[in-house]
């Protein structure tokens, strides 16, 4: 049950938005082995002038920063795949952006089964009740 929170350092049209949301959910599916129906993904375009790189906007405006944040359930993957889902995250929004500056991130953030869920129950009672 990931949610991906990307933002993205210049306006999108929708179906951009679309072909990266469902790239995204794609790679997660393949690379963390998530389900896809209960993955969310959120992209949200920033300004450029929203966004600073070592206190200024960034150097060469023809890169589009990029910050992405994945949420997932703490223990449920290796540090391998997820160093493979950075690797390969990065290298798809350089594909769909365009470059990319080297201060672009990609963050995997492991949250404790009891602090969080989907459908009003935390994933650590999915566990108990089998319906993970």
């Amino acid at each position: 049950m990931p949610f991906i929170h990307i933002i993205v350092g210049k306006p999108l049209s929708g179906p951009s938005k679309q072909r990266v949301c469902g790239l995204t959910t794609q790679l997660i599916g393949d690379l963390l082995s998530k389900r896809r129906e209960v993955t969310s993904v959120l992209v949200e375009s920033v300004a450029s002038d929203g966004w600073c790189i070592n206190g200024e906007p960034p150097a060469d405006a023809r890169t589009t920063p990029v910050h992405v944040d994945i949420l997932i359930t703490a223990g449920t993957n290796s540090s391998e795949e997820k160093s493979r889902m950075i690797t390969a995250m990065h290298a798809m929004l350089g594909e769909e952006l365009g470059a990319l500056p080297a201060a672009s991130y990609v963050v995997i953030r492991e949250l404790p089964a009891t602090d969080w869920g989907y459908a009003g129950c935390t994933q650590a009672a999915r566990r108990q009740t089998g319906g993970l």
